[in-house]
């Protein structure tokens, strides 16, 4: 059973950084597609980026791109995924989740779906 733990939101001013945190334990394959998604008030959920755990390949949605990272700490028991957000938007404000799901030799994009969800963690900029 895998379990996702986000931490890092809060509040913080346009133009600054934030750096989210997702806990994940429970087996996690080598070849997992990770990502970020976030959802603002009112409107549907929004892949932001994704890792393939194997290779380290990324993915960005074209609103974040150059300006978030995302990144990976492999080390067990528990595996880390990291987002670092960077020129923060009054629009960046949502709630962010992060994600799951094995994929083999599958598509890992920062669009696809997930099947391991955390319960989120609210970034405010303004």
């Amino acid at each position: 059973h895998v379990q996702l733990v986000e931490s890092g939101g809060g509040w913080v001013q346009p133009r600054g950084s934030l750096r989210l945190s997702c806990a994940v334990s429970g087996y996690i394959a080598s070849t997992t597609c990770m990502g970020w998604f976030r959802e603002r008030a009112g409107e549907g959920r929004e892949g932001v980026a994704s890792i393939y755990t194997q290779t380290g390949y990324t993915s960005y949605a074209y609103s974040v791109k150059g300006r978030f990272v995302i990144s990976q700490d492999n080390a067990k028991p528990t595996v880390h995924l990291y987002l670092e957000m960077n020129s923060l938007k009054p629009e960046d404000s949502a709630m962010y989740y992060c994600a799951a799901i094995p994929v083999g030799h599958g598509r890992c994009t920062h669009d696809r779906a997930m099947d391991y969800w955390g319960k989120g963690t609210q970034v405010t900029v303004s």
